[in-house]
């Protein structure tokens, strides 16, 4: 049995390969990690080509850096989703700080305030992308298709109480997105970093 901090081996595997300048691995945590990246900092900006243009920066950093991933501080998945959001909200506060420069009407409260939702709304993404498929698809169902614990059951070819379960534990897990500490959270979420 591994340790438990031990990090995966296709995480350590990925940064080895990738610090040898192997092309393809580039490749590949691309096709893996490319729609977290580009939906985490089109959140954060509302911007799709910004949302392209930080997904192009996520990557050239990761292969022109890949020894700042350290595997013993977590998973490839969230050092990725923190780098998308770090960049992320430097956008924003660039762009909205320019804005600001020309608008005397706006203000670093505002500025602040925006990041913080855009910071809680990608946080809130990333944790339901995160979660385990049962907990996802029950989501999903009372969400975007309005059923009930009942009909989200019978969907999911479950018993109620498991379904109310599993409905219970996804909200308990989104209830963290406003939390700055929490447990499992990627580097750099929650509050304005």
């Amino acid at each position: 049995m591994a340790k438990k901090d031990a990090p995966p081996r296709w995480d350590r595997k990925m940064q080895q390969r990738l610090a040898r300048g192997e092309a393809a691995a580039l490749g590949e945590l691309y096709d893996r990690f490319a729609s977290l990246v580009h939906g985490l900092a089109h959140r954060v900006l509302g911007d799709e080509r910004a949302a392209d243009g930080i997904t192009r920066e996520v990557f050239v950093h990761v292969w022109e850096h890949p020894e700042a991933y350290d595997p013993k501080q977590g998973p490839l998945r969230s050092w990725v989703a923190g780098l998308t959001h770090r960049l992320a909200v430097q956008r924003l506060r660039a762009t909205e700080t320019a804005a600001l420069t020309q608008d005397t009407e706006g203000s670093t409260e505002e500025l602040e305030r925006k990041v913080r939702h855009a910071s809680v709304a990608a946080r809130a993404d990333y944790i339901v992308q995160s979660m385990p498929t049962p907990l996802r698809a029950a989501l999903e169902l009372a969400y975007f298709q309005r059923r009930d614990y009942r009909q989200a059951a019978a969907d999911l070819s479950i018993t109620e109480d498991e379904a109310r379960r599993r409905l219970r534990l996804g909200l308990q897990l989104l209830s963290t997105a406003h939390d700055t500490g929490a447990p499992g959270a990627p580097p750099g979420y929650g509050g304005a970093a």
